[in-house]
């Protein structure tokens, strides 16, 4: 019976965890044995007796669940001490983050293992419930605009009071993949006038269907600014300016702007300015949801709220998902349970195809080398 491990996460300020007693349950029914280190769902609320109690072997160290694992799960990918406890041939399965942590690649290609990061599951109908990308940036557009709610000094909704009326915020979203379009969301129950942009032609329609307005400067270059996998392309310098124009106009008059543009492989691209930034009116908002690839706007910090000197706070915390971790945490696992199945041949045995094409995709490291084409050099 092939052993997955489930560990804690060791690097700083993760607080998810890859396998829940929900999916433990799941991965037992489906012909796999799991060892789960103790304390490892602490930080997402998930007790190690309900481990246990689903039917996970408990192990008081790391080494004691890594070095008898096939497979080891992983949401973060796994520090040094981790990977020598591992097998030579095990499987690593995670969230590796291949284009910046290339140093726990190579670790991992030396160790020997086959590797798999779940950025790189295919976006095709058969993966969706593999994609890890979507589940989290899901949570973290909500979760911004939690954030942004609790920073900014005003209420979100329209109120009607004996008082007076207290106007509605106003929210700008940059960026409208999954978490954009979450975040759209979440801003509209809360009751705020909501706007949004991107470079997609499709995301317009998205936009107007969650009840938000779209901005943006709609040319040639704009309808062709998808890729075939759906991703943004990058835009040339000459509809950038275009763009920023009409945007740096749009931002100065909001309450709240959230920025969420990414492009895969490839720093987080600018979108706000410091010039747009101190436009805004003291006590503004701006969460910057890209800190962690070098950020969408100008003077955001790692893990920090900057306040400008005009007193517009940029917020910018990363791994917006662990800051709900529970939830996070339950959504990540079932993902990784989905593309547990695929290590299952037919009849249920332990049977990896690296000809599929799932996991052909993930697959980053194999026979002591980094084998992704995507990551050549």
């Amino acid at each position: 019976m092939p052993v997955i491990a489930v560990t804690k996460e060791r690097q700083a300020g993760e607080t998810r965890v890859a396998a829940t007693p929900d999916t433990v349950k799941k991965l037992i029914a489906a012909g796999y044995s799991v060892v789960v280190e103790a304390g490892a769902g602490a930080p997402s609320s998930y007790p190690d007796a309900d481990y246990a109690a689903a039917g996970a072997e408990m192990a008081s160290e790391p080494a004691a669940a890594i070095g008898k694992a096939d497979i080891l799960f992983k949401v973060r990918g796994p520090v040094a001490e981790e990977i020598a406890a591992l097998k030579a041939d095990a499987i690593v399965v995670g969230m590796l983050n291949p284009h910046q942590d290339k140093e726990t690649l190579q670790a991992l290609a030396a160790k020997g293992v086959r590797a798999f990061t779940m950025e790189f599951v295919p976006r095709i109908t058969r993966a969706q419930v593999m994609d890890v990308l979507s589940s989290q940036a899901n949570l973290a557009g909500y979760r911004a605009v939690i954030e942004a709610a609790n920073a900014y000094g005003k209420v979100m909704p329209m109120m009607m009071t004996a008082a007076g009326t207290v106007a509605a915020a106003k929210v700008f979203v940059m960026g409208a993949g999954v978490a954009g379009l979450q975040a759209i969301a979440t801003a509209r129950r809360l009751g705020a006038v909501v706007t949004a942009t991107d470079v997609r032609p499709a995301a317009k329609e998205q936009v107007e269907s969650l009840g938000a307005k779209f901005v943006a400067v709609e040319d040639e270059e704009f309808k062709a600014a998808e890729t075939a996998a759906g991703y943004a392309k990058e835009m040339s310098p000459e509809y950038q300016a275009k763009q920023a124009a009409l945007v740096s106009e749009h931002i100065r008059k909001q309450d709240i702007v959230i920025t969420t543009a990414l492009i895969p492989g490839r720093p987080a691209p600018r979108l706000v300015s410091a010039e747009q930034a101190a436009s805004m009116r003291p006590g503004s908002v701006i969460v910057d949801l890209a800190v962690e690839q070098g950020g969408n706007v100008a003077g955001s910090k790692r893990g920090e709220v900057v306040e400008t000197e005009g007193g517009v706070k940029i917020v910018g915390y990363a791994n917006l998902p662990g800051r709900i971790a529970a939830d996070a945490s339950a959504l990540y696992a079932r993902n990784l349970f989905a593309f547990a199945g695929l290590f299952l041949d037919k009849e249920g045995a332990f049977a990896p195809d690296l000809e599929d094409e799932i996991l052909k995709a993930a697959l980053v490291t194999n026979g002591g080398a980094v084998v992704h084409p995507a990551l050549a050099g």
